[in-house]
Parts: structure tokens; C-alpha cells; sequence
């Protein structure tokens, strides 16, 4: 967890303020929730690895001799959780709103959540995450408008050339099953799949063989990842894709993908479409059921963001299933790649003025440059006057004028701070 100094706060207020203006001019409304959940909500078996790096809320009036009898039970010892995504808060709202919401809801929600991560470069245990999602629509349309969006979102980032990612839960849970691989053991698999590209078919196959999985399935299994190209991403065409798998997926899934494809070339109004299919996406989130999505860009190895369709969650807290599917842009690791971006043409001025001139006319010179659209700090004149210049640039400033006792603010002579 972070401070920001004044600087670094305001970039990322930036970034934010580009990621927010695109969501709303493709139709999204943003909406906010409690920091906190109840404890079973974020421990439902929905959130994968994310619910065992919760920070949990001791309940409260639990005395000495209460906590140590409940300290066997978490869900008696705590009663709330900070959230570690905002899916989760979302599916609650919507269950709690959804009379007050129109019958496709948009949503965006940009905000802090938490997760007893290992602190590393690009990963904290506060960070902001920001979302898109819609509820209500099951058909490719809803994923095609995310994926749009969120490029477009990148473009107005500076970080043209996004590339999205794709892949089907139903397209893996089908390969595994044409593998031989029983329903009970398939999410241990998909484990084990997820770390195909930093260990390769023999480093799977071993960890599959290692873990007790079917030996036939997992041989068939290692034979498929052996093929030319079987572990690289593909173009996003019908031929292309059921080249990548196994024969006999249902053409409804491929339908589907290839839909989702060529509407987003659509929306972007390219020829090149700008997704590819990768059959070994997994994303480990226990809630998704059907597309899934990771956003690349050539700049860096690393996703800066991912998504799916989860259209099983929302029932469990509604009691009747919606379709659902959500986009989200990784916050803090494009705002690292951002590192130099400019504030976008703000005037913003340091009037250094002498001790003896008027706090009337301070304020007079201060409110003249505000009401013309600057952002104005005062500074009273130092010994060390390259000193201020030099933070006042640090801080985004862009401009500076002396202020002298009787100047009225037509007189102020603005100069460029280097």
C-alpha cells in the first residue's frame, strides 16, 4: 500500500480522467460500492486463488475469550472482507438494484481493492482496478463492445497497436473432455495449463503425471502440445481456430468466437481483426463460464488487463441466472508504462510574490488566472529562487510571474518554466 506524492497523484488522476471519458462515450455508467463484503460473499469457491489473499474484518464485540474460542472458524471469527476484485460487489449490487436498472446494464466502477499480495513491481496489496461490464446479454455482442472499448480506451492512452486475447472456458472443459480427462480432475489441470508458457509441454506434462492425473489423458494430452505452433496464438478466423484444437468442437462455440471477432473489426473499422484466439488462456477465476480474454500490447511481455463472461454468479445471490461479462484494464501496470505522459495542455502558474504586497491583491492577481481556466499556487519569494522553479516544474507546473505590491493582474508578465 502507497502514498502518492502531488505529482504522481496527478498523473494518475490523468489517466484516469482518458479511462473514464472513453467508458461513458461507449455507454457504460459508473457506479460505487462499500469497500467491504460480507465474509461468505467473497469466500462463495467463486474467486479462485483471490479469496485466500482476502484481508478479513474481525467481527465486532468478539472480547478476548470469544476470539480464541472462534479461532477455529473463520466465518464466526470475521463477519466482512475487504474486496479483492469488483466483480464480486457487482454481481451483489445488481441482485440488490435490479429493479432501478435498465434490462442491459452497462457498468463502470473505478476503484481500490485489496489482496494480501507479495509486494512486487506491478503488484500491491492496494491497487485500483477499472471496469467494464454488462449484464443482461448473452450473445457475442456484449463481449465485442467490451473488447472495442477498451482498445479504444488504450488508443486514447497513447498505447496504439492493443491486441486482445481469447479464448472459451467451454472450448478448454471440451478439449480436456476429448482428452480423456475426468470432470473432477479438469480444474487441476486447468492449474497446470495456466503455466504452459513459463514451462512448457514437458513441464506440464510432468506436473500433470506427477499429480496423479488420467496417464491416457495426460499422454494424449502431451502428443497434442507437441504439435508445430500448438501453444501460439492464431488469427481469428473459423479455419484458423479448429485448426488449433481438436477435432470435433461444436460449431456453436467457434460461431460464437468468430462472431465476437469480426465485430470488433467492425467497431474498429479495421480490416486486420485485432483479436487473436489462444486455446490455452485460462484465467483463474473460478466464476467465469464462457469467453475469455486477456489484453496484450507488443510493448510488454505481461497482460495489461482481462476479462470473461461469469454468467453463473449473479444467480447465485438473485436466484435466477442473467448473463454476464466484464473487462478489466490493469490500472497500475499501464500507468507504469505511462510514466511521462503530459498533463493535456493545462495552464497551471506559480505567482512568486515579496512579503510586503497585500493578501487583497494576492488574491486579486490569483483569482483573475483561475477564472481564466489556470490552476495558480502562491509562493512567497525564497533566497533560493531556481530552488522553487524546479519543484514548481516537478509539480506539473508550467508557467511562472512575479508579483509586485500595487500590479494589477493585467500587468503579470507569465514566463515558461524550462
Amino acid at each position: 500500500m502507497r502514498d502518492f506524492l502531488p505529482a504522481e497523484k496527478a498523473r494518475r488522476e490523468r489517466v484516469l480522467a482518458v479511462i473514464r471519458e472513453r467508458y461513458r462515450a461507449h455507454g457504460f455508467d459508473e457506479i460505487e460500492t462499500p469497500v467491504m463484503e460480507e465474509y461468505a460473499r467473497l469466500h462463495a469457491g467463486i474467486g479462485g486463488d483471490n479469496e485466500k489473499l482476502a484481508f478479513n474484518v474481525l467481527s465486532r464485540g468478539l472480547d478476548a475469550e470469544a476470539i480464541r474460542a472462534a479461532a477455529e472458524d473463520p466465518a464466526v471469527l470475521t463477519d466482512l472482507g475487504l474486496r479483492y476484485d469488483l466483480t464480486v460487489p457487482l454481481a451483489r449490487f445488481y441482485a440488490s438494484h435490479r429493479g432501478e436498472l435498465p434490462g442491459v446494464f452497462r457498468s463502470i466502477q473505478i476503484a481500490p481493492v485489496w489482496r494480501a499480495e507479495r509486494p512486487q513491481k506491478g503488484r500491491y496489496r492496494q491497487f485500483v482496478q477499472c471496469d467494464i461490464d454488462i449484464i443482461g446479454d448473452a450473445s457475442a455482442r456484449a463481449e465485442a463492445e467490451l473488447m472495442a472499448a477498451t482498445l479504444d480506451t488504450l488508443d486514447a492512452l497513447g498505447l496504439e497497436g492493443g491486441v486482445v486475447r481469447v479464448n472459451d472456458r467451454r472450448v478448454l472443459d471440451w478439449m480436456l473432455g476429448s482428452f480423456g480427462f475426468t470432470e473432477t480432475e479438469r480444474p487441476r489441470v486447468l492449474i497446470t495449463i495456466d503455466k504452459l508458457d513459463k514451462i512448457g509441454p514437458d513441464g506440464v506434462v510432468g506436473e500433470l503425471t506427477a499429480r496423479g492425473a488420467t496417464p491416457s489423458a495426460v499422454e494424449a494430452f502431451g502428443t497434442f502440445l507437441r504439435r508445430p505452433a500448438t501453444s501460439e496464438a492464431v488469427a481469428f478466423g473459423a479455419t484458423q481456430i479448429l485448426r488449433a484444437v481438436p477435432d470435433g468442437i461444436p460449431d456453436d462455440i467457434v460461431a460464437h468466437l468468430v462472431g465476437i471477432g469480426e465485430a470488433v473489426a467492425a467497431a474498429r473499422a479495421v480490416s486486420e481483426i485485432p483479436v487473436v484466439f489462444d486455446p490455452f488462456l485460462v484465467r483463474g477465476m473460478g466464476y467465469y463460464t464462457g469467453t475469455i480474454f486477456e489484453l496484450a500490447h507488443p510493448s510488454v511481455e505481461y497482460s495489461l488487463g482481462g476479462g470473461g463472461r461469469y454468467d453463473g454468479m449473479i444467480g447465485r445471490f438473485l436466484g435466477t441466472d442473467v448473463p454476464a461479462v466484464g473487462f478489466s484494464i490493469g490500472f497500475e501496470r499501464i500507468v507504469d508504462l505511462l510514466e511521462d505522459a503530459p498533463d493535456a495542455g493545462a495552464r497551471s502558474i506559480v505567482l512568486v510574490h515579496d512579503p510586503a504586497v497585500p493578501v487583497a491583491e494576492l488574491l486579486a492577481a490569483k483569482a483573475a488566472l483561475v477564472a481564466g481556466g489556470a490552476r495558480v499556487r502562491l509562493e512567497q519569494r525564497p533566497k533560493n529562487m531556481k530552488a522553487l522553479l524546479e519543484r514548481a516544474a516537478a509539480d506539473g507546473y508550467t508557467g511562472f510571474a512575479a508579483v509586485r505590491t500595487g500590479m494589477s493582474p493585467d500587468e503579470l508578465e507569465i514566463k515558461a518554466l524550462a
